[in-house]
């Protein structure tokens, strides 16, 4: 298993709400045409403040969603960034991009897990 995750800020001006429409109506629909055959799971997780009951009012989260998909191994990974690479997909990909991320804020990351069952 080999999994990525992307921590993605919304483009400045736009709402919580309507970052998260338009990521599950539209984009969503863009990154599973493109997906897949290579990714078996693509998830979104949307981060919103948590009230702890300390009256505190925290802080916005630095970003927005964790993106997040698992690929059965790196090559398989790779063969998925080489396929998105091509003018047109990159071009179709970055265009939508534009209209509600942050571009400049993406990262992309290896992820290593490591799980405890807590009975």
């Amino acid at each position: 298993m080999f999994k990525v995750v992307m921590p993605i800020k919304r483009k400045p001006g736009m709402s919580k709400s309507e970052f998260e429409e338009y990521y599950e109506s539209i984009h969503r629909l863009i990154g599973e045409k493109y997906l897949r055959g290579y990714a078996h799971k693509y998830s979104r997780r949307y981060l919103h403040n948590l009230d702890d009951g300390s009256g505190t009012i925290q802080e916005d989260p630095e970003y927005d969603v964790l993106l997040e998909a698992w690929y059965p191994d790196e090559e398989t990974f790779r063969a998925f960034l080489e396929s998105i690479s091509t003018p047109e997909i990159a071009d179709e990909i970055a265009t939508d991009e534009e209209k509600f991320f942050d571009r400049s804020s993406m990262r992309m990351y290896r992820i290593y897990e490591q799980d405890s069952e807590i009975l």
